[in-house]
């Protein structure tokens, strides 16, 4: 089976998935072909894929400078003003809001014919456009009043998102995203524009993994863009809608997590087309943690920003320093605000607590971090991510964390919720455990067992063998090519039974049977 994975480069969760989720997974998966697609920044060098075993990677400039080109002739110009009319309508007026997928596939299929796309978005008349529908009154950005200097930043911000568009791989050759029997994205955002395209013009079928949301980072991103209020208004809505469109045409969903799979189906994801499919890592396999220290220690990680709530560990910590007065704390992480470590120090100053609290900074590693305690700690204000709380479990440290996001999933019974913003349900926990040695023991075998079980690479490498089967499976009647090789997945199995006539196809594919959540 040929397999194009699709990921964006410019952001950390991708690269970290293309050197070790998506390396894990074509390792896993040798019987099939995979080709990488990823979107780079256009003014920085590629960096290496870290995957083995692919057959092809393909690479589009996507932030920076516009690719040179030149814009359509007079005539077509006028099809490419109105398509894109209609998608700056459908990201401003909210009645318009079901002409956003026709109008980037119209987008998409003039680029391909004349690669004038880019040069376009660029032009004096794509921006007049824009700032004449970006003021018509009952738009959602007019009462913004955005100005020449706002439809100049937008329109170039627009323009280098619908890149992916004019990209050169929607051919039905080896190397293009029509010979590919599905495409798997990882990451979502732009990185879903080549698969959305790839399924409108050559019926190719598509799987989302999101181990972080990227409309939910984008909303967290742009409270703090240098960027006016009407240009993030436009932005946030180019990106829901695109988001709302991938989670609409996508065969499969595998969300990492019960917690993203809440968000996905709050912006329009199918829950008959959902399989949340746990983050596999490596570190299943790494020993547990040796002896405990010495001194009752507690171990706090992550990075140093009011999100995590360092002062809700302090205050708490102040608590079971008066009932455990040889208790120590450690925390680990790097500042991720400024001036923030020199506000936790003052803190652990004024509660008389500083000769007890190490700020160790980075740690050499996660897995002497948590050697370093008797429990783990969190204390964030939002758990977006269970590979933290995870790796923590498999040191075989019992943990203790504020009951957000994904925590009461990933912990289960293994661990001990509080409320967060507690600072005494928080000391009441921790001196339980402190108190407890085998009740400590005891959770933290549970705790890495659990882990084990839920985070394996085996596991998500066969959940994907299973989802990539039943997909094509269920998209049999592909197209053949003049010109182009056989594909294996090219005539339903009731071809050959039926004496070599195929049934009509169904209108939409039927979602098959949930696999297991718990891989």
């Amino acid at each position: 089976m040929r397999i194009a994975l699709l990921t964006e480069g410019t952001q950390a969760g991708a690269q970290r998935g293309e050197g070790g989720w998506c390396g894990r997974l074509v390792d896993g998966l040798p019987e099939h072909e995979f080709r990488l697609y990823r979107l780079l920044p256009a003014d920085r060098p590629a960096p290496p894929t870290g995957v083995r075993g692919l057959h092809g990677v393909h690479e589009l400039p996507m932030w920076g400078r516009r690719p040179a080109g030149r814009g359509p002739a007079p005539l077509r110009r006028r099809s490419y003003l109105k398509a894109y009319e209609d998608l700056v309508r459908a990201l401003v007026l909210p009645g318009e809001r079901d002409g956003f997928g026709p109008a980037l596939y119209r987008l998409a299929a003039l680029g391909r014919d004349d690669d004038a796309l880019p040069a376009f978005l660029a032009s004096g008349h794509a921006h007049r456009a824009l700032e004449r529908i970006w003021r018509t009154p009952g738009a959602d950005t007019a009462a913004g009043q955005p100005q020449v200097c706002d439809v100049l930043v937008a329109a170039d911000l627009l323009e280098q998102c619908l890149r992916p568009l004019s990209a050169p791989w929607y051919g039905t050759g080896p190397a293009g995203l029509g010979g590919a029997d599905l495409c798997h994205v990882v990451g979502g955002g732009p990185a879903a524009l080549p698969a959305l395209v790839a399924r409108e013009l050559h019926g190719v079928p598509f799987v989302v993994t999101e181990h972080g949301l990227h409309l939910r980072e984008q909303y967290r991103g742009y409270r703090t863009a240098p960027y006016r209020w009407p240009v993030r208004a436009l932005l946030l809505s180019f990106f829901r809608q695109l988001t709302e469109e991938t989670y609409r045409q996508a065969a499969i969903l595998t969300p990492g997590s019960a917690y993203d799979r809440q968000w996905q189906q709050r912006c329009g994801g199918d829950p008959a087309r959902t399989r949340i499919v746990h983050e596999g890592t490596p570190a299943t396999a790494r020993a547990a943690a040796g002896a405990e220290p010495a001194a009752p220690t507690l171990v706090w990680a992550g990075a140093l920003e009011p999100g995590r709530d360092p002062e809700l560990m302090l205050h708490a910590f102040a608590q079971v320093r008066a009932e455990l007065p040889d208790a120590r704390l450690t925390v680990y992480g790097e500042e991720g605000a400024p001036g923030y470590l020199a506000h936790c120090e003052a803190i652990a100053e004024r509660l008389g607590i500083a000769a007890a609290v190490e700020f160790a900074g980075r740690p050499d590693s996660l897995a002497a971090a948590w050697e370093a305690g008797s429990a783990v700690v969190f204390s964030a204000l939002a758990q977006r991510s269970p590979r933290l709380l995870a790796d923590a479990m498999l040191s075989g440290r019992a943990v203790v964390a504020t009951e957000v996001g994904v925590a009461r999933e990933v912990l289960g019974p293994t661990g001990l919720l509080v409320p967060p913003r507690s600072p005494r349900a928080l000391a009441g926990a921790c001196l339980a455990l402190l108190r407890d040695h085998e009740r400590r023991s005891r959770l933290g075998l549970a705790g890495r067992l659990r882990a084990q079980e839920r985070f394996a690479v085996e596991p998500v490498v066969g959940a994907f063998r299973e989802i990539y089967l039943e997909l094509v499976s269920r998209y049999p009647a592909f197209p053949a090519r003049p010109g182009t090789p056989a594909r294996p997945f090219t005539r339903p199995a009731e071809y050959w039974v039926a004496g070599g006539e195929a049934p009509p196809p169904a209108a939409e594919p039927v979602a098959g049977p949930a696999l297991a959540e718990a891989v």
